[in-house]
């Protein structure tokens, strides 16, 4: 598109924005076809699909049966077959009984055919707390998924990222999982759940170019600049890491990694032999959780960078509770004592 007639940037909310790459690739290429529990005439429990079976009807976007194992057996057989299917899991936490299909179907299709096949599909599912959705609601299960090789795991913090990963995950020749972060679906959450919500739509971060290129997968960002020490992390936890930041005035840097598999292992090591100091911070349980990997990461690459032992913020070992939903919560008060501790190192 001519740059002098493309459209301005707008503000939307993740929501809008994952809608919008659904959009784009659905009329880019008519074997990109969506569907799941409730995603067509009723748009998706989030709307994420809204609009989509109106104007590209029930063969492209449809609605399925309760079954999660049948969503995906399904999806595999369409890829298998050179199909793009974009599949919605519910909530992340139904995604069980999919699992197999997940792991000894959609991820080894590549290896097992010598390549003869692949399978370009695209499983996504909000994930994460802070709505009090309890332990059936609420959780945060990318380790399973970065664990599977053959797997590709993205977790988008804005908006733009929403639209810009999801358009790669789509367009890429093998499955791709897709956790949206539903906290932030309409707003930045910085972990104070006591104060007044914000909208994507009045954010500076709420940014986005409907004409813009898709992102690549395996590229962080830098969210904010500093000296002090580095906090990797990704979804909710990257405006949580922001607010703590900003609480405790420690000059942290916020790398969020956008793309859990592959990792931007180089930015990674950039930010932390500049720092010296390293915090992994994630939603999701402390023990063999994503965050162990980063640890690792970090310890192999930059051992002769580092000042003090990288330090964890994570959920708590227990399933996720309902009545205390923000002790489990990593805020920024349990963020920026890290910080501080670390600093003290």
């Amino acid at each position: 598109m001519d740059a002098a007639i493309a459209p301005a940037p707008t503000h939307m909310t993740m929501i809008e924005a994952i809608q919008n790459a659904h959009d784009v690739a659905m009329a880019e290429d008519d074997r990109v076809v969506v569907f799941g529990q409730d995603v067509g005439f009723f748009g998706g429990v989030f709307r994420c699909t809204a609009g989509l079976q109106k104007k590209y009807g029930k063969s492209r976007c449809f609605d399925t049966p309760i079954s999660e194992l049948g969503i995906i057996g399904a999806a595999v057989g369409m890829a298998a077959y050179g199909m793009k299917p974009c599949v919605e899991i519910q909530f992340a936490d139904y995604m069980y009984p999919a699992y197999d299909q997940i792991v000894s179907e959609a991820a080894r299709l590549r290896y097992r055919s010598a390549g003869e096949f692949s399978c370009p599909m695209v499983v996504r599912m909000p994930t994460g707390g802070g709505i009090y959705g309890a332990q059936t609601h609420s959780q945060s299960p990318e380790a399973l998924f970065t664990h599977v090789t053959g797997l590709k795991t993205v977790v988008p913090s804005t908006p733009a990222d929403a639209r810009g990963l999801l358009l790669s995950a789509i367009a890429d020749p093998d499955p791709v999982i897709v956790l949206e972060p539903k906290r932030i679906y309409n707003g930045p959450f910085d972990g104070h759940h006591d104060r007044p919500v914000v909208s994507w739509k009045k954010h500076p971060l709420g940014e986005v170019d409907t004409a813009g290129a898709p992102i690549p997968l395996g590229k962080a960002a830098v969210r904010r600049e500093g000296e002090a020490l580095t906090v990797l992390t990704y979804g909710t936890m990257v405006h949580v890491a922001l607010a703590a930041a900003e609480e405790t005035g420690i000059d942290a840097e916020i790398v969020d990694l956008r793309t859990l598999l592959p990792v931007d292992l180089d930015q990674i090591v950039r930010s932390v032999e500049k720092t010296g100091r390293c915090i992994v911070l994630h939603e999701a349980t402390l023990t063999c959780g994503y965050g162990a990997e980063l640890v690792s990461l970090v310890q192999e690459h930059c051992f002769y960078s580092l000042e003090a032992p990288v330090v964890r913020v994570a959920g708590w070992d227990t399933p996720y509770p309902h009545a205390q939903e923000w002790t489990y919560f990593p805020g920024p008060a349990r963020v920026g004592e890290a910080m501080t501790r670390l600093l003290q190192r």
